[in-house]
Parts: structure tokens; C-alpha cells; sequence
């Protein structure tokens, strides 16, 4: 891939890595038109040689450098360590930052692990035995020549580097105690086997600071899914940049509208797209349905339904408020008839929406919608749920 595309993807590799680490996954990316830039962290890499300090901020502004010389729109994937990098530059750069992607993350507000808990990984340096049994420990079981290729990443870092860059990812950024400054699209991806970012990790610290995230686990993937899952990971980069291109293209937000799961499957108007936003127990509420509709299935059903009676949706402001998000839209329908409205989403830990409620206005359009829905899903979602027309 060259450099002269018009996006970027940008790679941060983590604690004990390299630029290098990210080969096999850019190698089974399919998207087109897409640069990918791998950036050594100072210290490590191509750059094992260079000075002090081995910080965040250190780290954030060198990647942030590289960014900037792009000039152009990008999305920034960062693991572990590289994690909290790639959501300090995004931060810094909302105008061009499209998107955020954290591998096994470390949380932005550090892991805060004690002094003696914290040891082994600062006296990691030099020590090849100590370094395939942590990796051995935290992966899902690496073949010997992957094992073998991530030590030879980790064994020219000098061990005061180690120990600096150990210390800063513990430490984290005082970012991480407030929610992110970073609003855009955010994919959040755990291997299940990961005895370091757990799940439960990822629920309680890590998700809950985006406004628009999403998490995927990778089976069979613990610490290092881009070394031990690669084909994995290349999908899920695809399907996330796909769908940041797709809500582009629509133009169905404003410029101070975010893009995200429920954006984007208005902009694609199938079940698939809203499937991937909902969680499996959603409810829906709105003011065209006389009945609460629940479950998976059927709300998404009636999402693609509804998104196809319109001619037209723009989501024209957004307002948030920790898992709740607000959304005033205006659309046409009916060859022409105005419909204004907003959207209460309500999330999970996951980023997944587990409540939505839709207030349309004028009554008149608001009742001709319901009897709409009612013909397209007949047989479908019982007839009660909406307006009978009399």
C-alpha cells in the first residue's frame, strides 16, 4: 500500500513492540484506496536508539507529527499501550480523525498496578526467557514462529526503556480520568483469551468514556489478536472503515453529528446494519407505534422498515449525556412531506443500544408513518403495534 491515497490507517504498536508487529494484518486488509502507515514508538523498533522521555505525551505528539504530515483524513488503530497513543492523537485532531480503533487496550487512565505487581514487566528488558513466558502467559497459544518473531521485537529495547515506558503505560494519562475528548466512531476489540484487558476490563474502563463505541472479541486471540488472529483483525478493520465511508457518502449528518452504528444503518437501511448497533434485548418506543416492540429481531425489522419510508433523513444535532444519546433529525416522506423528530438512544457498557425512543411531529405525518409500517410489516410485527387507520 503507498501513501498517496486519499485515507489513512494509521498503526501504534505497543508496550515491547514495533511498526513491524502490524505486517500480517495489513497484508489481509481488503479495503481499497486506504494508506497504511506503521509508526515505531521512540525507543523501540527502528528507533531503539533514540533519547528520552519514554512518555504518553512523548509518544502521542511523534505519532501526531507523523499524522499531520499526512495532511489527510485518517483512522488510527493503536494496541495495548499504543492504545491510549492512538486516543491521545485522535483527540488532537477531530477534524481529520474519522475514526478509533483500541486493540486489547490498556485504559487511557492507566491500570494503577502496585509497585510489586508492576516489577516483572519493568525488568522485561534483555530477558528473552521472561519475555515468551509473558507473552506465552497472555496469548491463546502462539505458534513457535510467531513467539518467536514478537520476542525479536522486544529484546533490542533497552532495558531503561522498558521500565520508563512500563511506568507510563500504569501511570496513563490524566485524559483517561474524564470522558474521551474523541466523539467520532470508536471500535473497541478484546481477545477472549486476554488474562491482561479482560472483557470485564474493557466494560468497566474503557467503553463507558467513548459516546459512539462498539466492542468485538476475537476468539481464540489473547493479548496479540494482530499476531495470533490477523485475518480476524483485517476484517474487522474493513468492516469499520466501511462503514465510517458509508455514513460519509450518505451525507445523513451534520457537521456536528458523530457517525455511528445508528447513523450509519439509516445510511445503509437494512436489517444487517441495524443489527450490528442494537443489543439482543432492545426496545423500541416511538410515537408512531401504539405498543412497545422488543427484542432484536423484531425492532430491527421495523428500524428497516421505517428507514425506507423515507426519501430523505438528515440527523441535524446531537447532545449526550453518559450512555444516553439525543438526536434531532428532519426527513421527507410521502413525496414530499416534512418530518421532524428525536431520537433517544440508550446504551450499554458494550456501546450496544438497548432502548430507543422516537418522537416524530406533525401528528398527521406521524399517523399516515404508523399506517405505513403497519402495511409493509404485515405478517411480520403484529398489526396492534401501529395506527389501523380509522
Amino acid at each position: 500500500m503507498t501513501k498517496n491515497k486519499e485515507h489513512a490507517l494509521v498503526f501504534v504498536h505497543g508496550f515491547l513492540d514495533a511498526a513491524a508487529v502490524w505486517n500480517d494484518v495489513i497484508a489481509e486488509l481488503k479495503t481499497d484506496g486506504i494508506a497504511a502507515i506503521q509508526v515505531d514508538l521512540a525507543g523501540m523498533g527502528a528507533r531503539v536508539a533514540d533519547e528520552g522521555p519514554f512518555d504518553l505525551d512523548r509518544f502521542a505528539a511523534d505519532v501526531g507529527a507523523v499524522v499531520d504530515a499526512l495532511a489527510k483524513p485518517f483512522v488510527i488503530v493503536g494496541q495495548s499501550m499504543g492504545a491510549q497513543v492512538a486516543e491521545l492523537v485522535a483527540a488532537a485532531r477531530l477534524d481529520l480523525a474519522r475514526g478509533l480503533v483500541l486493540l486489547t487496550p490498556v485504559p487511557l487512565g492507566g491500570t494503577g498496578m502496585p509497585p510489586g505487581a508492576l516489577e516483572p514487566f519493568r525488568s522485561l528488558g534483555g530477558q528473552p526467557a521472561a519475555q515468551a513466558a509473558v507473552r506465552q502467559q497472555l496469548t491463546a497459544g502462539l505458534a513457535p514462529a510467531q513467539l518467536d518473531r514478537l520476542i525479536a521485537l522486544g529484546l533490542p529495547v533497552r532495558p531503561e526503556v522498558v521500565a520508563a515506558t512500563a511506568d507510563a503505560w500504569n501511570a496513563g494519562h490524566p485524559a483517561g480520568k474524564s470522558p474521551s475528548a474523541f466523539a467520532g466512531p470508536v471500535l473497541i476489540v478484546g481477545g477472549e483469551s486476554d488474562g491482561f484487558v479482560t472483557a470485564d476490563l474493557i466494560a468497566s474502563n474503557v467503553a463507558p468514556r467513548f459516546q459512539h463505541a462498539a466492542t468485538e472479541i476475537i476468539a481464540r486471540a489473547g493479548h496479540w489478536p494482530h499476531a495470533e488472529q490477523p485475518t480476524a483483525v483485517a476484517g474487522l478493520l474493513d468492516k469499520f472503515v466501511a462503514s465510517i465511508d458509508a455514513s460519509a457518502s450518505a451525507g445523513n449528518t451534520a457537521s456536528d453529528v458523530r457517525s455511528q452504528g445508528w447513523t450509519q444503518a439509516f445510511a445503509k437501511k437494512s436489517e444487517d446494519a441495524f443489527a450490528e448497533a442494537f443489543d439482543a434485548e432492545v426496545t423500541l418506543e416511538a410515537s408512531t407505534l401504539a405498543l412497545p416492540v422488543q427484542g432484536l429481531a423484531d425492532v430491527k425489522a421495523v428500524m428497516a422498515a421505517a428507514s425506507k419510508i423515507y426519501e430523505s433523513l438528515v440527523f441535524t444535532h446531537e447532545a449526550v449525556n453518559g450512555q444516553r444519546s439525543y438526536l434531532e433529525w428532519k426527513a421527507v416522506a410521502f413525496g414530499g412531506q416534512e418530518l421532524l423528530g428525536v431520537t433517544v438512544l440508550q446504551k450499554n457498557e458494550a456501546g450496544k443500544i438497548v432502548r430507543v425512543a422516537i418522537h416524530h411531529r406533525p401528528l398527521k405525518a406521524a399517523l399516515r408513518f404508523s399506517q405505513e409500517l403497519r402495511e409493509r410489516l404485515s405478517g411480520t410485527i403484529t398489526a396492534a403495534h401501529f395506527y389501523n387507520g380509522a
